[in-house]
């Protein structure tokens, strides 16, 4: 990962709404949930729910797909564990286990 890539992640993840619908997309697994179930398990309104996904989704922390009528949404694990590893690489002078 580099450092735009590392920014841009970051900075979806620095706002409360986007956080709290990825910390659940973390959670939910795999699967994924249709985003207007993540709306109203976080009491956001759908249409602003869908302007969080988005931002978190091309700063490539989520996948999504259609399911039927429903987009679904589901954290990027892959994409995750780069941004960990990236924070984490220098961590205590180059011994990153540290952080383990």
């Amino acid at each position: 990962m580099d450092d735009e890539s590392a920014v841009s992640a970051l900075s979806a993840l620095a706002h409360a709404d986007r956080l709290a619908a990825f910390r659940l997309l973390v959670r939910a697994g795999f699967e994924g949930v249709p985003s207007g179930a993540i709306a109203e398990a976080l009491s956001i309104p759908a249409t602003r729910m869908s302007f969080h996904l988005a931002t978190l989704e091309r700063a490539g922390l989520l996948r999504c797909w259609r399911d039927g009528r429903h987009v679904r949404y589901a954290a990027s694990y892959d994409d995750m564990r780069e941004l960990l590893a990236f924070l984490t690489a220098d961590c205590c002078n180059g011994n990153p286990e540290i952080c383990a």
